[in-house]
């Protein structure tokens, strides 16, 4: 996929600006304002607001409320490794959360949740691929690309309990 596919477009949030990039349909990236892999805010190569229509029609609905599951196609860039730990938080209920080492068991790796948490953290679809519902063993919040802030808002919105082991 050359880079003159990737149609971009920068939507309000509450939790401030949000860069969209999708390319032959597929959402590639959902970057939090000041998260590393942000797109520049002068970045206007692809800029296409049509483009990324119903991936914003769909974060409108999550952030109102109305919306506790997404139906876009996604096409992140990454390893093998981190796909498939992708993937798996793709699985991960609206307001619940689970531990790194959990999810390093559901992958068939329980000994890497370094290794998962690193994966977790290179997750260049926010929100969609909701790395937010991964927290540590104690339940605790842990890194978030975007911000702790950012990740209890989003659970706090989800109504996400905490770890319970």
């Amino acid at each position: 996929m050359s880079d003159d596919r990737v149609r971009s477009a920068r939507m309000e949030s509450p939790l401030g600006a949000l860069w969209v990039t999708v390319a032959e349909g597929a959402l590639t990236g959902l970057y939090m304002d000041g998260q590393e892999g942000c797109p520049s805010v002068d970045d206007a190569r692809g800029r296409d607001d049509d483009a990324v229509r119903p991936v914003a029609a769909q974060l409108v609905e999550y952030f109102e409320g109305r919306r506790t599951a997404f139906d876009l196609p996604v096409r992140p860039r990454g390893t093998p490794f981190q796909l498939k730990v992708w993937e798996a938080l793709r699985e991960i209920p609206f307001g619940t959360t689970v531990s790194y080492a959990e999810l390093a068991r559901r992958i068939g790796a329980p000994t890497s949740a370094r290794a998962v948490g690193a994966a977790v953290g290179k997750n260049p679809i926010g929100i969609v691929v909701p790395c937010h519902r991964v927290v540590g063993a104690s339940g605790a919040l842990t890194g978030f690309a975007g911000g702790l802030d950012r990740k209890r808002w989003l659970l706090d919105h989800e109504g996400a309990r905490p770890l319970l082991r």
